[in-house]
């Protein structure tokens, strides 16, 4: 893979202050302009990732997760992005489809059994859902993770257990 140039450093840093100041147009105009060998380095494509996200352009963050999933397989980044971009598009079993094979890989990331839960319930596996909210506890902490709980509409069906846990 190619290095970065400064100046190709200084516009992916560009971009990230332009999202982060949610001007979506300028950040992507900056990542435009980053030379085109690096467009697809993974660093690029992870703020172009978050522009699309942030644009709710759901198509086109599921493509670029799943390449990241291909580039980075070591990171959870990349299947934890597909997986909401897939909920997004109402793609609810691919969602979960794209979490379950990296479960185990990243034990100690507890947005992916979270997510899981979140995916079960609006599956209809209450039992799978309860399953997984109580991992995200034990890997987060029960207080942070309970209370995130009983505000996400995913876990509804969950809400008069999650004190059990």
């Amino acid at each position: 893979m190619h290095s970065f140039t400064h100046r190709d450093k200084l516009l992916l840093e560009a971009a990230q202050g332009w999202l982060e100041l949610g001007d979506l147009v300028s950040a992507n105009d900056e990542l435009d302009e980053i030379a085109p060998q690096l467009r697809a380095h993974p660093d690029v494509l992870s703020v172009r990732l978050s522009i699309y996200c942030k644009a709710e352009k759901w198509d086109y963050a599921a493509e670029i997760a799943s390449a990241l999933c291909r580039m980075l397989p070591d990171s959870a980044f990349g299947p934890l992005h597909l997986a909401f971009a897939l909920r997004n598009l109402e793609r609810i079993q691919e969602a979960r489809a794209a979490l379950l094979p990296v479960a185990d890989k990243f034990p100690s990331e507890w947005r992916i059994a979270y997510q899981l839960a979140c995916y079960s319930c609006k599956l209809g596996q209450l039992e799978d859902a309860f399953r997984w909210i109580g991992a995200a506890i034990d890997v987060a902490g029960k207080l942070d993770i309970r209370m995130k709980a009983l505000y996400e509409p995913d876990l509804e069906p969950l809400w008069l257990n999650i004190s059990e846990i």
